[in-house]
């Protein structure tokens, strides 16, 4: 069977809400002062090498 892909018009769409943990904590990212998005936006993903 062959899908399609989903087409959604503007009027269509939401926001998606990001939250990240925080000092033990989950919080969207919205709730933020300006000083910890700023932070926010200057963290960079890793991945762990597999050990052995």
């Amino acid at each position: 069977m062959h899908q399609q892909p989903i087409q959604l018009k503007d009027e269509e769409r939401t926001r998606c809400e990001i939250w990240t943990r925080v000092m033990g904590y989950h919080r969207p990212v919205t709730s933020f002062n300006p000083g910890k998005q700023s932070e926010y936006r200057e963290r960079r993903p890793f991945v762990e090498n597999r050990a052995g």
